[in-house]
């Protein structure tokens, strides 16, 4: 079955600044703001929200469909997905606009500054996917055009397709009654520490709250690993995967979607499904860029094993 993957599709831009971005901003006039961070380090490499998490399931041998827009500089990448296995027919390519682009500042802390250039991604539409459905068993929303993330949900409601809403930092770009439709309508929400600041904050709610609304929400949290909150299984708290080594965390964030997702495919606990999820974003924080280029299954089962002292099961 696949799994239907809409976001972004993007290039990314990788900037290394060795030092805290919080040092250099304390005491700083906000209203007359201008900063400079001095990079030594520049990278491009193929990124993106959707693209991430659909090459990140390939990896784990899944099939997933990915919706989204490129522009005219899009050709290279659609090439690199198909080769890989990730299904583009429905992608949509617009010659008038560049492809989405994110540049990324990370500090010697982990921590980033992200501007993001939509690109063809303003401007793209909802495909028609109704000859598609009975091949799907999950879907998931990740954050790109709001406009689409919202016609998104409401056909994966309109189908019955159980999905992951995954807004990121998209909540900006989300009215409250959007955020609480697609909370509503979908089977869970996963979102970073600070993603899940700016929703709760915007729509007013705590997590018992939430649980009211929504049976499942994962909140990541980088290097001290994750929350599972479920009305069913209660609260579950894991610890990180920990890397071999550390090189940047762009991406990790979209690996563990991929695993949970892997999971949730094959109706694996929770619990089975963040241990997956963690143990492959581990591998993508050993490298610059978000795409690993080979991964053996075995050593990711092994290292959940080895982290959490649990066997998983085959993946499906």
């Amino acid at each position: 079955m696949k799994i239907l993957v809409t976001g972004s599709i993007a290039y990314d831009v990788l900037l290394q600044y060795d030092g805290s971005f919080k040092d250099a901003l304390k005491g700083s006039d906000l209203d007359r703001l201008s900063v400079s961070f001095f990079s030594p380090h520049y990278a491009r490499h193929h990124g993106g929200t959707a693209s991430n998490i659909a090459w990140n399931l390939r990896l784990l041998n899944q099939e997933p469909m990915l919706v989204g827009t490129v522009g005219k500089d899009g050709g290279e990448y659609l090439a690199l997905l198909e080769e890989r296995g990730v299904l583009c027919d429905r992608l949509e390519m617009l010659e008038k606009h560049v492809t989405a682009t994110a540049i990324i500042g990370t500090d010697s802390d982990e921590r980033q500054i992200t501007f993001f250039h939509p690109g063809a991604d303003a401007h793209g539409s909802w495909p028609d996917l109704a000859d598609d459905r009975e091949e799907m068993s999950w879907g998931i929303v990740s954050p790109h055009n709001p406009t689409l993330m919202i016609k998104a949900a409401r056909w994966m409601m309109k189908v019955q397709l159980p999905w992951i809403f995954d807004p990121g930092q998209a909540v900006i770009g989300l009215s409250r009654d959007e955020m609480l439709a697609s909370i509503r309508g979908s089977f869970g929400v996963i979102v970073n520490a600070y993603e899940w600041s700016l929703l709760s904050g915007k729509i007013g709610i705590s997590v018992d709250a939430f649980l009211k609304l929504n049976p499942l929400l994962v909140i990541t949290q980088g290097e001290d690993g994750l929350t599972i909150h479920s009305q069913k299984e209660g609260t579950i708290v894991l610890p990180a995967c920990t890397p071999e080594k550390l090189v940047n965390p762009t991406g990790a964030g979209d690996a563990l979607r991929a695993g949970f997702l892997t999971g949730l495919s094959a109706k694996w606990p929770l619990k089975q499904c963040g241990m997956l999820g963690a143990s492959l974003a581990s591998f993508v924080v050993e490298q610059e860029g978000t795409l690993i280029d080979f991964l053996d299954l075995n050593d990711a089962l092994s290292r959940a094993e080895t982290t959490y002292g649990e066997m998983l099961p085959e993946l499906p």
